[in-house]
């Protein structure tokens, strides 16, 4: 082994008589090393965009929400209330009462969900920081918060006192309507702060106190949509589920802040995959030019490699001198590409290089899973490449 290595390394290194040699052997060590490196970037620039595009999402998800199993509703005592706050793990947690409503102002009309919330939500949630226009509720006025995309919409601005928005839900109950005047509830709210996440939430979400929600849905005093929770750092989220299931004794379904995205992380992820996919083929085409490089260096130092027989060596450690001539070209590539990759991610952190808007860096995101994927990547292409070239060396070769 350390003599084919130290044969390998010789190879490597030495400059060939034949020019042509080397500028082929140069040009697959550069192909390995720009391959490895815009792997890595490419992979950095996907989890910064990952991560830029979870981080608006995931301002209204906590970190733990409870639903109902069946139906819209279950019931939340306040000795449930009491026991919640007391179990280890649980920071803060939210009562939520959701609804879809129908919006009215000025005879601009709007399909969205109202989403009543306590005191204690933003304890749960830093929505305080989206609010761009306006303050976040008081629990005992009759005020809401709206979107950029309803504003839009509605053309209602904060405090507007020249009329009211209307909020509309159905009625609840069951049989025919006979009065329309009594198919649906409506209270008369004004707007006291407009919030911006992103385009689909901005046009989803009204936001109100808990108590306003609970009677335009006429809910009974125990009951809530949802509790949404925000953990402890150090919480186990099996332990706090579980004790919130025998404190609350329902039919229950719990989601932590993934499960709440899920279409969102697979739509991510599936991406990231196909990148990743993508860049490992072409990675894989400049490994061909490392395959070439061998086999011309085999069929060059022919001469040598009957003189190597002739002393003693055996056709396997001849074909591991250029196994490893292989290895060490693409891993050295593959580290030398990788430490170019990650300055140029710290360079676009530190200096914004390549902008999305005038205002917007093109968002990346240093991770030790990409270097070791490129890492892994690259070691692993290597060996087959070296393999396949390697096992051109036969004792045809070296005995004619």
């Amino acid at each position: 082994m350390r003599f084919s290595l130290y044969i390998a390394k010789r190879y490597l290194f030495t400059k060939s008589s034949n020019n042509a040699i080397n500028i082929i052997t140069g040009i697959a060590a550069v192909g390995v090393v720009v391959g490895a490196m815009s792997l890595f970037i490419v992979l950095s620039g996907f989890s910064g965009l990952k991560e830029f595009s979870l981080e608006f999402s995931s301002i209204f998800d906590s970190d733990l929400k409870v639903f109902p199993k069946k139906g819209k509703t279950f019931l939340v005592s306040k000795e449930n209330a009491l026991k919640l706050q007391e179990v280890e793990g649980i920071a803060s947690f939210s009562k939520i009462i959701e609804e879809r409503v129908f919006l009215n102002f000025k005879g601009k009309n709007a399909i969205a969900f109202i989403k009543g919330v306590d005191e204690n939500y933003q304890k749960v949630n830093a929505i305080d920081s989206t609010i761009i226009v306006g303050t976040w509720l008081e629990q005992e006025d009759r005020i809401v918060v709206i979107g950029v995309g309803i504003s839009s919409t509605l053309s209602l601005g904060v405090y507007d006192y020249s009329d009211l928005l209307e909020v509309f839900v159905p009625t609840p109950g069951t049989g025919q309507i006979t009065d329309a005047t009594k198919a649906f509830q409506k209270e008369r709210v004004m707007a006291s702060g407009i919030y911006h996440v992103n385009e689909e939430l901005n046009s989803k979400y009204v936001f109100t106190p808990f108590n306003l929600a609970k009677k335009l849905l006429s809910l009974s005093e125990d009951e809530v949509s949802a509790i949404e929770i925000k953990l402890t750092p150090l919480a186990d989220e099996r332990v706090v589920t579980s004790s919130i299931q025998n404190i609350l004794n329902q039919e229950l379904v719990f989601k932590n802040r993934i499960q709440q995205n899920d279409a969102l992380y697979k739509m991510l992820n599936t991406e990231n995959l196909a990148v990743y996919l993508i860049f490992t083929l072409v990675l894989i085409i400049a490994l061909f030019n490392v395959v070439g490089s061998i086999i011309m260096m085999i069929l060059d130092k022919k001469q040598n490699l009957k003189t190597l027989f002739n002393l003693g060596a055996t056709i396997s450690e001849i074909r591991k001198i250029f196994f490893m001539q292989g290895v060490l070209m693409t891993l050295l590539g593959g580290i030398l590409g990788i430490l170019l990759g990650v300055i140029i991610v710290m360079l676009q952190m530190q200096f914004n290089l390549v902008m999305i808007t005038n205002s917007l860096p093109y968002p990346v995101k240093l991770d030790v899973v990409n270097v070791l994927v490129v890492f892994i990547t690259i070691t692993i292409l290597g060996i087959l490449a070296s393999k396949i070239a390697s096992g051109r060396v036969n004792e045809n070769m070296v005995v004619n």
